[in-house]
């Protein structure tokens, strides 16, 4: 099995990144102004790239401000499906974009920015000894998994399929930043995250890779939302993510370009 590097920070984030009001400079694009407060729904395995993302959308258009919601990308569909107030929608699978355009609420078709696999997690020391896929069909460990309504619990059934493992999990959460915190605090032997937040959690995890994670890759949609709030910034920001600059910044992160 190959050992993941971790090489990335650990960037702390709430779920809600809440940025203040504004300067007073806006960047024009053409004939439009980008400027303003721009909320963005994104799915939990971008908080770090994101908020870094946004922090450089914000330097580089001064007078915006970038509003984060960091959560499943199937209880943020819901959300946006009840009309919560939106610029931008980044899932994790193209599933729960569907949710989404299902019901007209984008402007233009999503567009992938992003792949990504999953990983074995294992607290610092491996000290349950896990180190394989079919450890997870051991009753006598300690699993955590993404439940499968998430675009993580729905590639980690599909990989155990693949693999021809019935897991054992003793708790099912709703983002994978919640199993990843379960590993970082040894509250389980091990867990199914994607390779991007063993690499972001830094030294507090340990990652193992295994052959079946490359059959279930995960596509990253993105989109700006109809009747957004601020739609010429929501454009903007989703030019921004799929330029140069954000592809680097993902790619820095591990995750792998469309």
């Amino acid at each position: 099995m190959s050992r993941i590097a971790n090489s990335v920070p650990v960037v702390v984030s709430a779920a809600l990144v809440l940025a203040g009001c504004g300067g007073q400079t806006a960047t024009s694009s053409g004939s439009e102004t980008v400027t303003g407060n721009v909320t963005v729904f994104a799915a939990a395995s971008l908080t770090e790239t994101f908020t870094r993302l946004g922090e450089d959308f914000e330097e580089a258009n001064p007078g915006t401000k970038v509003r984060f919601n960091f959560g499943g990308s199937s209880a943020l569909a819901q959300q946006l499906g009840q009309g919560a107030p939106a610029d931008v929608f980044a899932s994790a699978a193209p599933a729960n974009m569907k949710q989404v355009t299902d019901t007209k609420t984008i402007t233009d078709a999503p567009r992938t920015f992003a792949r990504n696999r999953l990983a074995i997690a294992v607290p610092k020391g491996n000290p349950g000894g896990i180190s394989r896929l079919a450890d997870f069909a051991d009753s006598g460990k300690k699993i955590a998994l993404c439940a499968e309504q998430v675009p993580c619990g729905a590639a980690s059934r599909k990989v155990f399929e693949l693999a021809e493992v019935t897991p054992a999990p003793d708790t099912l959460e709703q983002d994978v930043k919640a199993v990843l915190t379960k590993v970082s605090l040894g509250e389980v032997d091990g867990a199914l995250v994607y390779r991007t937040d063993v690499k972001a959690a830094g030294d507090e995890v340990e990652g193992i890779e295994f052959a079946e994670s490359t059959q279930a890759v995960n596509d990253y949609p993105i989109a700006a939302l109809a009747k957004a709030p601020n739609a010429v910034t929501a454009k903007a920001f989703v030019d921004f993510v799929l330029s140069d600059k954000g592809r680097a910044v993902l790619s820095a992160a591990g995750f792998d370009n469309p």
